[in-house]
């Protein structure tokens, strides 16, 4: 009597794993009926027939499913490195976010003598922010060291949170452009929101309460180490007038990934050094964003040659 609301549910149950299911998926499709039939002959029958899975169960599912394919502790060695390299890949786009508000923070104090050095270069100078939307940048930016801090000490939840409504400002402004024609402020283009902002937040999923937690001091040090090694050349360079040479910010991630490739390739090669797999996965995961941005942001340069040739010659280095 229970046969097409049962195979309702076990449908759903698919997208599950295959070895979850196999444990588990008698157990969850008993419940999922029991909480449905009454025992009454002509009620079951109808049931049956107009019942089914409710968008509640779904998500519910989906959420475990999620969790699962990225695996923490006491998952099968295949999902579990999937979930281990997502979650490195998460922190390493949260740890880019943190240092591009790192940069903002140094520039603006720098500009207004906050550090009692000399007065920066006319090329470095930072205006104080005006009107409301270049406030909501500037605060946007610290927001996100906050949420690679809170991430990296283990608070998975909060900086879900904080995440979700950092990404919200940058998405209201995207969306007045697209209606008004104007960019509002210095947020990034459509691209930038999907891939660098909304893609993360999902795959925070990966952060839940079987996930190992990350190794908090090198993700604390790799902050102002990231800050040092790369933001101080690019202001070296703007500040002596060769900002010429600095590539755009698709080329200029294309050519961190393949750097971080390049060094990380001899523990790559050495089989003896743990976890050298899923940092391969993780930097595989970073390249095809990199990958994805710089190919997306190509027509910026359609009307110039040049700096297709340039854009290509970048994608070739990843590769």
């Amino acid at each position: 009597m229970s046969g097409d609301l049962e195979r309702r549910y076990r449908r759903v149950l698919r997208l599950l794993p295959g070895y979850y299911r196999e444990q588990w998926e008698e157990d969850m499709v008993a419940a999922f009926l029991d909480s449905w039939l009454t025992g009454d002959p002509e009620t079951d029958e109808y049931i049956t027939r107009v019942a089914g899975p409710g968008w509640a169960e779904i998500a519910s599912v989906a959420g475990l499913a999620a969790r699962l394919y990225l695996g923490g502790a006491g998952t099968p060695r295949r999902f579990f490195a999937w979930g281990q390299a997502v979650r490195r890949a998460v922190l390493a786009v949260l740890l880019m976010h943190a240092v591009l508000g790192l940069e903002v923070l140094v520039r603006t104090a720098w500009s207004h003598r906050l550090f009692r050095l000399p007065a920066p270069p006319a090329s470095l100078l930072t205006a104080s922010p005006g009107g409301i939307w270049p406030t909501v940048y500037y605060a946007v930016n610290v927001v996100w060291i906050v949420i690679f801090l809170t991430l990296a000490l283990g608070h998975y939840r909060t900086a879900r949170v904080l995440a979700a409504l950092a990404i919200v400002p940058d998405l209201v402004a995207l969306v007045q452009a697209q209606f008004t024609g104007i960019m509002p402020a210095p947020f990034g283009p459509w691209a930038w929101w999907v891939l660098f902002n909304l893609v993360p937040v999902l795959a925070m999923a990966a952060f839940h309460r079987d996930a190992p937690p990350a190794a908090r001091r090198p993700w604390m040090l790799a902050l102002p180490a990231g800050y040092l090694l790369l933001f101080v050349p690019l202001l070296t360079l703007q500040a002596t007038g060769n900002a010429a040479w600095l590539p755009d910010f698709s080329g200029l991630c294309c050519v961190m990934v393949a750097l971080a490739c390049v060094a990380h390739a001899p523990r790559a090669w050495s089989r003896r050094a743990d976890g050298s797999g899923v940092w391969s996965l993780t930097l595989a995961l970073l390249a095809a964003v990199a990958g994805v941005y710089r190919i997306l942001t190509l027509s910026d340069y359609l009307h110039d040659p040049h700096l297709i040739k340039v854009s290509l010659a970048e994608l070739v280095i990843l590769v």
